[in-house]
């Protein structure tokens, strides 16, 4: 395996590799990472207790954005909140993406500027095709850093059909890192803004933050879902299935983690929680909370378990709920619109993240998981 040496005053933990080839364990497709060139680590940070941000800074002289960090989405946009000095080339190209289900769901509409964007201290693309917005809906961000896969941008210009290259594939591409990799790293919330922090690193993978081997499972071939940072597995409930194997994403920009309908009728009933309506939750009893079982998630051979505490919404963040009771405990679990017959049993929010270092690499198409030091902590 490639020796790691810390880049010396580099506040934005940046990582330079030793040139080698390392055979990634656990992978049934055999993938390999090359190690060479310059990676970095971005430190993310958590805005309203809901979203992961990084900043962004465009043009010369810069200004700074904070972008949701959306592995849902591959099109990386500003304009949501804090303007746009213009400092690029405008271009024909209109844009337009929508985010998430039903009518909670975003969206944006905007046009194309070819201008620099920097992320971290090395992170610099000098001619890139920067979407910003001119309408937004839903959205109170100054907009997202895509970090999703290449297909998510087919179609989403305007008169310019199949796809574009992504962030992360651009900064490949300009040599600022070696690989279409992106490590991902969030621990559970605390309240406190100096360990409410996460940290994605582009090209490498961080292992000093992984207490164990990285298990890669493909990317599915199941249609639509194949398109995202899509995988499969089954759920459990302590002995209960809760889903069996099945195809889903894997979303930084999701709060929760979703469930199709009937798997997650299945979870509510087997935990004995009722639905709050003033949140939108599932509500459990300090005795239900006390007789939770591990929800388990099995993938590739593998069993990433959340326990009882990681299961829960944080009680301190009972007030950023709508309708949220002091004395409450509130269920990270929720329902997806659509049933698994529509194609996706599950979406992995940030939730599971908090407790399993991630992997997104484009390369092999495939994920990652890891433990990390908080997968068994209780900080609840």
């Amino acid at each position: 395996m490639a020796s790691t040496e810390k880049v010396p005053d580099d506040s934005h933990a940046g990582f330079i590799s030793m040139a080698s080839t390392e055979k990634v364990a656990g992978d049934s497709r055999a993938g390999y990472i090359q190690h060479h060139g310059l990676a970095e680590s971005i430190p993310m940070r958590l805005a309203y207790f809901s979203k992961y941000t990084v900043a962004l800074n465009v043009g010369s002289p810069p200004t700074t954005y904070n972008l949701v960090v959306d592995s849902g989405s591959a099109v990386t946009w500003i304009g949501g909140r804090t303007p746009y000095d213009k400092t690029g080339t405008k271009t024909r190209q209109r844009v337009r993406e929508r985010y998430g289900e039903g009518s909670s769901g975003g969206s944006f509409t905007g046009t194309i500027f070819i201008d620099t964007v920097t992320l971290g201290g090395e992170l610099t693309i000098p001619d890139y095709e920067l979407a910003v917005a001119s309408r937004t809906r839903n959205f109170r961000y100054d907009g997202i850093l895509g970090i999703g896969p290449r297909d998510l941008t087919a179609n989403t210009r305007r008169g310019r059909p199949g796809t574009y290259p992504t962030f992360t594939e651009c900064l490949v591409d300009k040599g600022a890192i070696g690989n279409n990799l992106v490590g991902i790293f969030f621990q559970p919330i605390t309240g406190d803004p100096d360990t409410d922090v996460g940290e994605l690193t582009f090209g490498e993978i961080d292992h000093t933050k992984c207490t164990d081997d990285i298990v890669y499972t493909p990317i599915t071939d199941s249609p639509n879902i194949s398109r995202f940072w899509g995988i499969k597995q089954s759920i459990t409930y302590g002995d209960t299935e809760i889903l069996d194997e099945f195809s889903g994403i894997i979303d930084t920009g999701n709060e929760y983690i979703s469930l199709a309908p009937d798997a997650y009728g299945r979870y509510k009933a087997a935990t004995g929680a009722t639905f709050d309506q003033p949140t939108g939750l599932l509500r459990i009893t300090t005795d239900q909370y006390n007789d939770l079982r591990e929800l388990k998630f099995h993938i590739n051979n593998h069993i990433f378990g959340l326990i009882p505490d990681a299961q829960i919404w944080p009680p301190f963040l009972n007030q950023e709920l709508h309708g949220g009771e002091n004395d409450g405990i509130y269920l990270i679990i929720d329902s997806l619109d659509t049933e698994t017959s529509a194609g996706c049993g599950f979406i992995l929010g940030y939730p599971f993240m908090q407790r399993f270092y991630t992997v997104l690499d484009g390369d092999n198409r495939r994920v990652g998981f890891a433990q990390t030091s908080f997968t068994p902590a209780t900080t609840n």
